[in-house]
């Protein structure tokens, strides 16, 4: 029994590291401005955001991103 609880542990540790490792580059305040723009502007709830693991929230960012890049290349275009 306390050899499973010991993997467990090891196991919780390594993923706690890992996320601390891999999303040390977002500040609290990064992560509270975020969520509150794509919530006003793009109208994800609270909710879903804080659900989202991390990495998924990092993909959803990415692909948002490319899509506004995309968008703007669109408009300047137009304006040519």
């Amino acid at each position: 029994m306390q050899e499973v609880q010991s993997r467990k542990y090891v196991i919780n540790e390594r993923t706690t590291r890992f996320f601390l490792i891999n999303l040390s580059h977002e500040t609290l305040e990064n992560y509270f401005k975020t969520n509150f723009l794509m919530m006003q502007h793009f109208k994800y709830s609270l909710t879903e955001l804080e659900g989202m693991m991390p990495w998924e929230r990092e993909v959803y960012l990415m692909l948002l991103n490319e899509h506004l890049e995309e968008k703007s290349r669109e408009e300047q275009r137009q304006n040519i």
